[in-house]
């Protein structure tokens, strides 16, 4: 049985009234919307409503209701000015790109210090009917609006898992972990399908992303455990960056550890940059992680990260993203 946060299903928002103006039309709204045969949901202080009535409610809002003191919100997510919901209206195109499992899955070398490719990341990308891309930045703002982050990631998830019958190297797969709420359900139907394809465990390395946004550490673990518990791997990405510190990688004990691209690109001549590798080097081997450098893209950079210990590496100077997997480095 599906969870409910990955159905792409209409929206429902409730609408909080406030002020004696509004709320003494709330009888009237609802009424009108039962003429209207319009879902309608009364409670105290707010009405429920489905998606498809939400445009009638603005415009009679506009007309003859104080919007000032008028709130929404979504999926009992914090209340927001009325003003506001014409964004999350916006970009109902987001569903339909779910709807229409619209994800072309690409992979990325990354490769060790002999280059030669030791395993792959896979990126998503998005197409509209057109068949043009749409920019990645823009699908997961959409998501995030509209609060279906869930059902994208485990979109993106799936597809990943499928594309790495074809890479048949070591995988390395996004995950957002705001996106799960509960490892033991969330994440079954990714088991099942890699069970289903016949793909070692062992191949998979769910890598976590947006990591400093994550509160709830505890939460962020639990799910590592329940990854590590059915035999894959993890990695921890931007390291260095926001809460992804040297404490946070003790902490989480990656199998890998991915040194953010701001620390590696042009760290053959800056001294800070020198140092932030090292240490987090250090710090890998102590907990046994395996060093990755990401963002490379001259071989200044790659021969000096080499030198100093790092033995894996991803980037331009080895490779673009691409649909078709590369299999050698020129």
């Amino acid at each position: 049985m599906s969870c409910k946060n990955c159905v792409v299903s209409e929206l429902q928002f409730d609408i909080l009234l406030e002020g004696e103006n509004n709320l003494a039309m709330m009888d009237m709204i609802v009424d009108h919307f039962n003429r209207r045969h319009l879902t309608i949901t009364k409670n105290e202080q707010y009405v429920t409503i489905q998606e498809s009535g939400v445009k009638e409610f603005l415009d009679f809002s506009r007309d003859y209701m104080e919007p000032e003191q008028i709130y929404f919100r979504i999926d009992k997510r914090d209340w927001k000015t009325i003003a506001e919901i014409e964004s999350v209206l916006d970009m109902q195109w987001i569903d339909d790109v779910i709807h229409r499992n619209a994800i072309v899955s690409y992979s990325q070398p990354i490769v060790n210090n002999k280059k030669e490719i030791y395993a792959y990341e896979v990126l998503s990308r998005f197409t509209c009917e057109d068949g043009t891309l749409i920019f990645p930045n823009e699908i997961f703002t959409a998501a995030k609006t509209r609060g279906r982050l869930y059902a994208l990631d485990r979109l993106c998830r799936m597809a990943a898992v499928k594309y790495a019958a074809i890479l048949k190297k070591k995988t390395f797969i996004n995950f957002i972990p705001t996106s799960i709420y509960s490892p033991e359900h969330c994440l079954q139907s990714t088991v099942k399908l890699a069970k289903l394809l016949q793909i070692d465990p062992n191949q998979f390395v769910f890598e976590v992303v947006e990591s400093e946004q994550v509160d709830d550490i505890e939460h962020l673990k639990s799910i590592l455990h329940y990854y590590n518990e059915k035999g894959f791997q993890y990695a921890l990405d931007d390291v260095g960056e926001g809460y992804n510190t040297l404490e946070m990688l003790a902490d989480m004990k990656p199998h890998y550890m991915k040194l953010d691209m701001k620390y590696v690109q042009c760290v053959k001549d800056d001294l800070e940059k020198q140092h932030t590798a090292k240490q987090f080097l250090k710090k890998a081997l102590e907990i046994g992680a395996t060093p990755l450098a990401e963002g490379i893209e001259t071989e200044e950079d790659f021969e000096w990260l080499k030198q100093i210990g790092y033995e894996l590496f991803q980037g331009y100077l080895f490779g673009k993203p691409s649909p078709e997997p590369q299999r050698s480095i020129a």
